[in-house]
């Protein structure tokens, strides 16, 4: 199985800042992670090498710093890690983003040969969009399937398990496929010091525009049909009416007055 795992790097905080003029993320200073579902899509990924082996690329669009995200990823299963980084691709909206994630898999493909399942988080936490890997599936006209808890080769079939309202779909699919994932029922796993050492020592290859065939006109703000047209940060709730009138029955009723009767609640 030759796979490769698409990951992010995120920023662990709630406390995110907003570039006023171009309405896209501060990220300098802020402290980074792995896309938690990333780090999930990673560790079936790794699990399906585990049990029938294989390779996990490993691919990652974003600044310089990105580069300690896919270490973390080299030691936990990763064989080989991208980073795809240029001030071109800078503020690509969804569709910019995974047109210029498909150009480069087409790209590293030349050298690994072609990947069986291309894995992706559902999801990044930054921008809770799960745009991006339906649309790579789409620019490679891949079949996809979304929402997977867990996978597995069976018989020389790639078989999924998708969360789904009701509960859960049992599905087959044909690769090379597109494979976007939910949180599991199992954690990713642990680095060692031994793999740790390793992936510090690892050599991330670097993509910018100049490797990956494309279309320029197709990435970064410019290629991007998506705008912010304002952010905001919403405003702080205000403290609730607390009712206590003695009995269960007497709060319940003063409840119902003051959400029926008119002007029932302006006296308190």
């Amino acid at each position: 199985m030759n796979m490769l795992v698409c990951i992010k790097q995120v920023p662990d905080t709630t406390e995110i800042r907003i570039d006023p003029v171009t309405n896209t993320l501060i990220r300098a200073g802020v402290p980074s992670i792995v896309n938690p579902f990333d780090a999930y899509a990673l560790e079936i990924a790794a699990r399906m090498k585990d049990e029938a082996g294989g390779r996990i690329v490993v691919l990652s669009m974003g600044p310089p710093q990105a580069e300690k995200a896919l270490r973390e990823c080299l030691s936990v299963g990763g064989d080989k890690a991208y980073l795809l980084s240029d001030r071109v691709f800078g503020g690509s909206d969804t569709l910019a983003t995974s047109y210029i994630l498909s150009q480069a898999i087409k790209t590293i493909e030349i050298g690994e040969g072609r990947f069986d399942v291309i894995f992706c988080g559902k999801q990044a936490i930054d921008g809770d969009t799960a745009q991006v890997g339906p649309e790579i599936a789409e620019h490679l006209d891949y079949p996809q399937v979304t929402y997977v808890v867990r996978a597995a080769l069976e018989d020389n079939e790639l078989t999924v398990r998708r969360e789904v309202e009701e509960g859960y779909e049992v599905l087959a699919v044909q690769r090379p496929c597109v494979i976007t994932v939910t949180k599991t029922p199992f954690d990713p796993r642990y680095a060692s010091i031994k793999s740790r050492i390793a992936a510090s020592r690892a050599e991330i290859s670097l993509l910018t525009s100049r490797e990956v065939s494309l279309d320029v006109t197709r990435a970064g703000l410019k290629g991007s049909p998506t705008k912010v047209k304002k952010t905001f940060t919403p405003p702080a709730r205000k403290n609730g009416l607390i009712i206590r009138e003695g009995t269960y029955s007497a709060s319940a009723k003063k409840l119902f007055d003051m959400l029926f009767t008119p002007n029932a609640g302006q006296a308190r």
